[in-house]
């Protein structure tokens, strides 16, 4: 099975330009390919992890990756999968941004020479002559088939910038460039940047006259048909210090038993013929496989080392004893008492563990909170500051855990 076969069969590729030629590149190791990542934030999320896996597999098949940084693109702001237009950002903090990505790649990608490369598109955009653009790039682009585009439309009710308008052309040009500049022949990206990634072959098309193709990724939606990678308090986070190790192994741990097999064939680099093997499992095995899928991502974001004490962390929680230090914790501040004390909705609420005082009391009445292995259904409970400075673990369900300190 080629590398091509084995993207189909995890379920990865969603829109190709040319399947035969993409085919025939990715197995036989001939593709110079690049993916773009925008530096919107200081750490890579959930929604980049396929892409990087991507890459990553790839690399292994032979193929020669680029990692372009769009620190010029992150000056306008990419509209898919927008309702608004961005903040724009200050120089300083895409530059930021950029470094920070970096760091995180490094545990995916293998840079060096005749390996992987590290581009940053603001090195040719930011000096871009507007007249020079317009006559040379922007007489290749209809203004009537780019507001065609999807990334565009559904922009258009509430209005498009024309900062905004300009994304297609910049991602275009980026693909132009690296094509010119260091042979890349494919691009590869989400299934919602298809517009621009047409726009990048045709301008190259027409532009050189020679061949370049587009392959887009399948989104990662959960089995309601919605974007994995999103929990109550936001983006679950490579970067440990905005989602702890514990917090990201544990949304894999919980995923939907509809998801697990999915999120093992497109995410994992477990053999297909194992994950095969899950097909049949039921039940209690279900929660055999969350683990698995748990550990492998938490291994791949983390290491091995930080993967194995998140599962004994977990195991520990669930068989009730044993150490807890990795379970996730919250810290109270003498604001958040009245009179030394807090109410146990005003609790859940303050931790993050509810959205409201009413879902809270709700949550109570129900029967579906803990504290310190005793189950809590008075939502007039309350608790002394001096409370928290000994070992206080809430317990929202079955699945949520959080230690509460002051």
């Amino acid at each position: 099975m080629g590398i091509y076969e084995e993207l189909q069969e995890r379920g990865l590729i969603a829109q190709v330009t040319d399947e035969k030629e993409i085919r025939e590149l990715i197995n036989n190791g001939g593709a110079r390919f690049y993916i773009g990542f925008d530096p919107t934030a200081d750490s890579l999320h959930v929604g980049h992890f396929m892409a990087l896996c991507l890459m990553k597999r790839l690399q292994m098949a032979g193929n020669r990756p680029v990692v372009l940084i769009g620190g010029g693109t992150g000056y306008i702001g990419d509209p898919s999968g927008r309702s608004d237009m961005r903040t724009m950002m200050t120089p300083e903090i895409i530059e930021h941004n950029c470094a920070c990505f970096k760091k995180q790649m490094e545990r995916f990608i293998e840079f060096g020479e005749d390996k992987a490369v590290m581009v940053n598109n603001a090195d040719w955009l930011l000096d871009l002559n507007y007249i020079q653009l317009l006559r040379e790039v922007g007489a290749h682009f209809s203004v009537n088939n780019m507001l065609r585009a999807e990334c565009y439309k559904q922009r258009m009710e509430k209005g498009l910038s024309f900062l905004e308008f300009n994304y297609m052309i910049m991602q275009a040009y980026d693909f132009y460039h690296l094509n010119e500049a260091l042979g890349c022949n494919m691009q590869f990206g989400g299934d919602d940047q298809w517009s621009n990634m047409l726009a990048g072959t045709e301008l190259i098309r027409r532009k050189t006259g020679k061949d370049a193709y587009a392959m887009t990724i399948t989104l990662l939606l959960n089995s309601e048909g919605k974007k994995m990678g999103k929990t109550q308090s936001g983006a679950v986070w490579l970067d440990p210090e905005k989602t702890p190790p514990f917090d990201f192994f544990q949304y894999w741990r919980n995923v939907a038993d509809a998801d697990v097999l999915k999120c093992l064939r497109m995410l994992t680099f477990l053999p297909l013929e194992k994950i095969r093997e899950m097909e049949t499992w039921e039940g209690s095995q279900l929660n055999v496989a969350k683990e698995i899928l748990a550990w492998e991502l938490t291994n791949l974001v983390h290491g091995k080392a930080e993967a194995d004490r998140c599962l004994e962390a977990a195991h520990a929680l669930f068989a009730g004893g044993g150490s807890k230090a990795d379970m996730p914790s919250f810290a109270l501040s003498d604001a958040d008492f009245t009179d030394g004390a807090i109410l146990l909705p005003e609790l859940l609420v303050k931790t993050g563990l509810c959205p409201s005082k009413g879902e809270a009391r709700r949550l109570i009445q129900q029967g579906g909170v803990t504290v310190n292995d005793e189950k809590v259904t008075d939502f007039s409970a309350s608790y002394p500051a001096a409370a928290f400075e000994g070992e206080f673990i809430v317990k929202k369900g079955k699945k949520v855990f959080l230690r509460v300190t002051k």
